[in-house]
């Protein structure tokens, strides 16, 4: 657990215009991570993102077996590992989805018993459908109720006891509440005898662009990975190819900074856009141009400008990670925003719908959960952002780092917001306070 920390975000004197040179992406880095421990082959994996998950990603890979590296900052050097084997002591999942989903899987690989411990929030985020497919897959997965007030669902801590050989390879699996529970199980397909025959069976899927991330990064290191069907997977069994790779900026990390040129009136560029990319924080380019915002592009480098900010209807069931920021806009801006398709994420972090409406609300914001999304009445005026009716205070991230970043966006405007606890945003962004810091009152 990281030690809490208050902060007064600081307001933003004039418009802002700078650039921001933002982390790696953390679904890629532990990808990359978990696809190069299991290689068969040495990889060289630069730009790594180095946060609270990551870090907790790649000490739960050491426990299984893996061997790491760290030549220079951002580079990572991973020794294909001599055997992995089950962890002797518990993992440490903290409160990472990637960790708490990918880790028992791959763990389910290797013959043994291995533990998973969380923070006292992990026990809430759910793993049901994972749990559902480790045991058609022939591991014995156990999970410890907290008691009263927690979820009776399969969650942490959790013990997998994994058998000499997993079965399959047919698995089906209810993945509504996370895509993650797909990716999980596809990432650790090579290494089942029968590689996997993953069936999705439940509602729509949501985060897609994350799976396809996935099945992306599997092909690029020789896995055969065809998708016969929209929610079928069939990945074959084989090695891993060890490769060097780049990890691309975080882009949802990035559209929080963007988004200061939308409330400011100002300009922010980001540097190392990829040109194609899988990850759905792209999307908030289209968003930003939705809400009046000025996009360009020149090369690699993304320019955001602000314009007359007005609110827009929008399903977010692809790129849910942006909803907060996105609400953030709403509030700021000029008409209602309607935010759809995110019924998810009350499963995420904290329950996120529930966190924007209360502590939007606790500013002063009109705000409504629906069932599947929030509706936001902006505090805009004539296209123009805006902060009327909006007061400070103290607000509560919910050790949520999407939550710190979209207050931290409202105060811009808000005199007077001050955050419980801004360390949450350690999670993929460490230096968060210092960037934003930089950027709105120009401080190293």
């Amino acid at each position: 657990m990281t030690t809490q920390t208050t902060w007064a975000v600081p307001r933003a004197p004039h418009e802002l215009t700078g650039r921001v040179v933002v982390p790696g992406s953390k679904s890629q880095t532990n990808r990359a991570l978990l696809l190069a421990a299991t290689s068969s082959s040495d990889s060289v994996l630069d730009g790594v993102l180095r946060c609270r998950d990551s870090e907790l990603m790649m000490a739960g890979l050491q426990a299984l077996g893996a061997r790491f590296s760290v030549p220079a900052p951002g580079r990572v050097l991973v020794r294909a590992p001599r055997l992995l084997h089950h962890a002797v002591h518990p993992i440490e999942c903290g409160l990472a989805g990637t960790v708490m989903r990918f880790l028992p899987t791959l763990a389910a690989t290797v013959a043994g018993r291995t533990r998973f411990i969380g923070d006292e929030a992990a026990a809430r985020r759910p793993m049901d459908g994972l749990v559902t497919g480790l045991r058609q897959l022939g591991a014995r997965c156990r999970y410890e109720s907290r008691g009263a007030g927690h979820s009776s669902h399969a969650t942490l801590p959790l013990t997998v006891d994994a058998p000499a050989r997993l079965g399959g390879p047919v698995v089906e699996i209810d993945a509504a509440q996370s895509s993650q529970f797909v990716s999980a199980l596809l990432l650790a397909a090579p290494r089942c005898t029968h590689g996997i025959d993953l069936r999705h069976t439940g509602a729509a899927l949501p985060s897609r662009p994350h799976i396809d991330m996935t099945c992306t990064m599997l092909a690029r290191r020789g896995v055969r990975v065809e998708q016969p069907e929209p929610c079928r997977w069939v990945v074959h069994p084989g090695p891993v190819q060890g490769r060097d790779e780049t990890i691309e900026p975080d882009l949802t990390n990035a559209a929080v900074f963007l988004a200061v040129a939308m409330v400011t009136g100002g300009s922010v560029e980001v540097p190392g856009w990829p040109r194609v990319t899988d990850q759905p924080g792209t999307i908030f380019l289209d968003m930003a141009t939705r809400m009046g915002a000025i996009v360009n592009r020149c090369g690699d480098v993304v320019r955001v400008t602000g314009g007359e900010l007005h609110g827009i209807d929008v399903d977010l069931h692809a790129a849910s990670e942006l909803t907060p920021v996105v609400a953030a806009l709403g509030l700021l801006a000029d008409g209602l925003t309607r935010i759809r398709g995110v019924a998810h994420i009350r499963g995420h972090e904290t329950d996120r719908l529930a966190a924007v409406e209360d502590q939007f609300r606790t500013l002063g914001g009109d705000v409504s959960q629906t069932e599947d999304g929030v509706v936001i009445t902006g505090c805009g005026h004539d296209g123009c952002p805006g902060a009327k009716g909006l007061t400070g205070g103290l607000v509560h991230t919910c050790a949520d780092h999407r939550m710190a970043h979209a207050l931290a966006l409202v105060g811009l405007l808000v005199p007077g917001v001050v955050l419980d606890d801004v360390s949450c945003t350690t999670k993929t962004m460490p230096h968060f306070p210092a960037m934003w810091s930089h950027l709105v009152e120009g401080c190293p």
